[in-house]
């Protein structure tokens, strides 16, 4: 805008210079040849009295002068005298604008340029008493000789006003724009510099407030997107369509060890992975890609996602799923759907062979006891089996029909160990119970299936003359519920995985026992469900010790 300015100023200036001196020489030089023609008149006056008095005596007194040219012209326009050239050898003037004037109206003048545009001369005629005319005349330089004449004085004089222009238009178009730059622009209606300005500040400041206030919206977005994004289980990277990143949450940073610095670069600096650049590539191209990806030992579902604008992709969509525990649930569910069906296959196996037996009639009427007793045992082991299944599908869904109570574990306890007596009895197990009575809120079926299952596994996996210790007892906290027995323990390799549903440590010894295969399995269900914590501690032939710790209310 300043040089806009400061080159205006001095075209302006330049265009009044070269104004006004055409001005000046013109107005100049009309006053010159007026006055010239004025004194050119006065001499013709005073030469005109003396050839009326004189005639051509005058003229042969006269010097030759290079100041003015005479000229007597006889009244039909022949020349009678000239002072600078031979009067008989001049053309008749009769046609001379000058003479012709002289003779009509007494007085005539007139100007012609000479063949060059140097100079110019001055006629003035004056007719005298015999009808003659005196014709006087000058040479005068033209307005271009004048200039040329002056040029080295006008150069100076230009020279010197191109200068002040400069300087003068610097100064002012320093002094117009120093307002402009000094302009508050984050207060623009405190500026009072120019009043032509203020219909252009007030719609700034109308924008900057509508600014500011998209600003907050833009900031307050930022940070609920940056809240959601960072406190996500899953990992969420943005993309541009040459996989530039523009926003990756906490979590995709722990997974692939990125970190903020990342923002902007290529996500190729932050994994190679050789199937995640094979995904992008589809994406580019406008499709939903996934695939299971191994990260730190676990499995993640990336699925990335194009966005489309203009109905052209500008951006992708990284979304990072943990899927490990759902891999796990479909690995437990296919294991679960197996086992089922091998521990049902098998009782119903012996139940038909049994039946079909009893109805051939091939089983001696003594021996008839003994087939009925195998079929109602495998019955109530299938019975057993389909109870405990109902019990885990109830606990995968929920518990929100079941009610919680107040209940004495002591007095619970005793009333579970009582009816595993009989079943004590005849394994020559010696059940006892020790502690105090403690109360826990709790929902009794779950709470039965915790005692329940402890101790009778305690009972089934024990020798004869074996030991089972139940005791209750509290700290600052909890309130604890403690089986130990001293059979036939559990290797440590095992222990991690007791349990997992129908899983056994001996299965010829647990086939032998009884029992479903699923009993810890609901035990540690109804755990969680109860915010229980379950602790064990066994060694082979030496026994084993589970813990239970229900937190105090």
């Amino acid at each position: 805008m300043r040089k806009q300015i400061f080159r205006s100023i001095c075209v302006v200036a330049f265009a009044v210079l070269v104004a006004v001196f055409t001005l000046i020489m013109g107005r100049l030089y009309n006053y010159f040849t007026s006055e010239e023609m004025q004194q050119l008149a006065v001499q013709t006056e005073l030469a005109s009295k003396a050839v009326n008095d004189e005639g051509m005596t005058y003229f042969k007194h006269m010097r030759k002068t290079t100041d003015y040219r005479i000229t007597w012209i006889d009244s039909d326009g022949t020349v009678l005298y000239d002072n600078q050239e031979d009067a008989k050898t001049m053309d008749n003037h009769a046609n001379r604008t000058e003479v012709k004037q002289a003779l009509k109206k007494g007085i005539g003048q007139a100007n012609r340029r000479s063949n060059t545009i140097m100079h110019q001369s001055l006629y003035y005629a004056l007719k005298l008493d015999d009808g003659t005319v005196l014709r006087l005349s000058c040479d005068q330089n033209t307005v271009w000789s004048l200039a040329f004449t002056m040029m080295q004085p006008i150069f100076g004089i230009l020279i010197l006003i191109i200068l002040l222009s400069l300087f003068l238009a610097r100064r002012v178009s320093n002094r117009i724009v120093e307002p402009l730059n000094n302009t508050d622009l984050d207060n623009p209606l405190v500026n009072d510099h120019y009043e032509e300005l203020t219909p252009f500040l007030t719609r700034i400041d109308q924008q900057q407030v509508e600014l500011k206030a998209q600003s907050r919206k833009l900031h307050q977005k930022e940070e609920e997107f940056d809240a959601v994004t960072n406190n996500m289980n899953e990992g969420l990277i943005l993309l541009n369509r040459e996989g530039i990143i523009l926003s990756i949450n906490r979590k995709a940073k722990q997974l692939l060890g990125g970190t903020s610095a990342s923002i902007g670069k290529d996500i190729l600096t932050v994994n190679r992975s050789l199937e995640l650049n094979e995904l992008l590539d589809q994406c580019r191209e406008g499709q939903q890609s996934e695939i299971v990806y191994p990260i730190n030992r676990e499995d993640y579902q990336l699925i990335a996602s194009p966005i489309f604008y203009h109905q052209r992709v500008s951006g992708m969509a990284l979304l990072m799923l943990n899927v490990t525990e759902k891999k796990q649930a479909e690995k437990l569910r296919r294991e679960f759907t197996a086992n089922v069906s091998h521990e049902l296959k098998t009782p119903l196996h012996t139940i038909s062979g049994c039946a079909e037996l009893l109805q051939s009639g091939m089983v001696k009427p003594e021996d008839q006891a003994k087939f009925v007793h195998e079929i109602y045992r495998e019955a109530q082991r299938m019975i057993a089996l389909v109870e405990d299944i109902i019990k885990l599908s109830h606990l995968d869904e929920g518990t929100t029909d079941m009610q919680y109570e107040e209940i004495d574990l002591y007095t619970f306890t005793q009333q579970m160990l009582d009816s595993l007596a009989d079943k004590a009895q005849g394994a020559q197990v010696q059940l006892a119970l020790h502690g105090k009575h403690e109360t826990i809120n709790a929902i009794p079926q779950l709470l039965q299936s915790i005692v329940y299952n402890i101790c009778d596994n305690a009972i089934k996996y024990n020798h004869p003359g074996g030991h089972v210790d139940v005791t209750v007892d509290e700290d600052e906290n909890n309130v604890i519920f403690k089986v130990k027995d001293d059979g036939i323990g559990i290797p440590l390799e095992h222990q991690a995985r007791i349990f997992e549903r129908f899983y056994r440590v001996d299965k010829s010894h647990s086939k032998a026992v009884g029992g479903t295969g699923l009993g810890l399995s609901i035990v540690k269900h109804a755990a969680q469900t109860l915010h229980a914590k379950l602790f064990v501690d066994s060694k082979p032939n030496q026994g084993t010790t589970m813990t239970v710790w229900f937190l105090k209310d």
